[in-house]
């Protein structure tokens, strides 16, 4: 049996990935592949607590904290779900995964990327996605599809701008770093362009086997 294929979505807050996620689950359902969509922090109980935890606008948690939090949900939920799927030969599709880390606590809390990929070295136990579509988007666009509301917002979406500016350039840079694996996406477009641009940055794995 061949192995499952690791798909990850990534962006700031409001870029669209859940929508994207959503949307994808559909389609590549419709050519026959196997896939599920997941969501980090969580898609399994401890995660979800962790989850919970790390976004509970009440906490206070430091920035090397923080990145460890993140990690463990990260080793819990490959350990429990996602290495099975995919020794399986089931597709997960990941919405945020290490990407993730190393933009919003390797960049934007000042932790460091690399820091933050050793960490994540150990919790993933080396586990990479197949590919990842990067949503690009403006922070204050993000911001606004969010509905600017702060009360609503949990402990990271209450940071400043600064803070997802580093992020955006963080996501920018691992992207010219990695281009074989990183897609980078316009989520500036309408949902449905975005969908149709996220699929074609897949249909090779759908017509190659692992």
């Amino acid at each position: 049996m061949s192995r499952g294929r690791l798909i990850t979505i990534e962006g700031i807050d409001g870029a669209g990935k859940t929508t994207l996620a959503a949307g994808l689950e559909r389609q590549l359902h419709a050519h026959g592949a196997p896939v599920t969509a997941l969501r980090e922090p969580g898609s399994v109980e401890v995660a979800e607590r962790l989850r919970d935890l790390v976004k509970d606008p009440a906490l206070a948690i430091g920035p090397r904290a923080e990145a460890l939090i993140y990690a463990a949900a990260r080793a819990q939920l490959i350990e429990e779900r996602l290495a099975p799927m995919l020794e399986r030969g089931e597709w997960a599709l990941l919405d945020r995964f290490v990407d993730s880390s190393l933009a919003y606590q390797g960049a934007g809390r000042g932790v460091g990327v690399e820091a933050v990929r050793t960490i994540n070295a150990f919790a993933t136990g080396g586990l990479e996605p197949d590919r990842t579509l990067l949503l690009h988007l403006d922070p204050a666009t993000g911001r606004s599809r969010q509905g600017g509301c702060p009360e609503g917002f949990d402990r990271l979406e209450r940071e400043e701008a600064p803070f997802f500016e580093a992020i955006v350039a963080a996501y920018q840079q691992l992207a010219r770093d990695d281009p074989g694996r990183i897609r980078v996406l316009d989520a500036s477009e309408p949902p449905e362009q975005v969908l149709a641009a996220a699929f074609a940055a897949l249909v090779d794995l759908l017509v190659h086997d692992p």
